[in-house]
């Protein structure tokens, strides 16, 4: 396939005038193929943090469009109630249903080195009381989330209008517990 710059060139050679089309954005997604750095079986690497989790690595095949790398982490919930009374015990142990956390980073091309960029992007903390107190003994004690253990995490890469570029669903093979996440305890697929 000839360039229309390259073929304007010959062109312009022959003294005939030439206007070079740009490349459009659905042509800069095909000449990209949006990955990890580091071959097939390159992973991201995640920390638990508490309440949020942060996921870092290198994507390759980059465009010229900006990006932006969502995070969705999926977790267990360890949170306590507590009496409105003036007894002020807590009650470990509740379990509220799984919750989902997000966030996202927002990386301009002019950040892009040959194709390739480093993402660190965090989820955002839940609230840090449960609404209704759904898992205490009623709903005038008050539900306080503690931790979060996560199980899951999905890594969207998308450029220009929501157009997702690269998507990678991670499991963990145990919930995490505070600190670095074991590479030995993650797989991940990509799309």
């Amino acid at each position: 396939m000839i360039r229309a710059s390259t073929l304007c060139g010959v062109l312009v050679a022959a003294s005939v005038g030439c206007v070079a089309d740009e490349p459009s954005t659905s042509e800069f997604d095909q000449l990209s193929s949006v990955h990890l750095k580091g071959g097939a079986h390159a992973e991201p690497s995640f920390t638990d943090l508490g309440l949020s989790l942060n996921a870092t690595g290198e994507l390759s095949g980059l465009g010229n469009p900006d990006i932006v790398v969502e995070l969705a982490a999926r977790a267990n919930v360890d949170a306590t109630c507590g009496n409105p009374g003036t007894n002020t015990w807590q009650a470990p142990g509740q379990n509220p249903a799984p919750i989902t956390v997000t966030g996202s980073q927002a990386i301009p091309a002019s950040e892009f080195k040959n194709g390739t960029v480093a993402f660190d992007v965090y989820t955002k903390a839940p609230a840090a009381t449960v609404e209704g107190a759904p898992d205490c003994a009623n709903s005038m004690w008050t539900e306080v989330i503690q931790d979060l253990a996560f199980t899951s995490a999905t890594i969207t890469v998308q450029q220009p209008e929501g157009t997702a570029v690269l998507t990678v669903s991670c499991s963990f093979s145990s919930p995490t517990a505070d600190g670095a996440v074991p590479g030995t305890q993650v797989t991940c697929t990509s799309d």
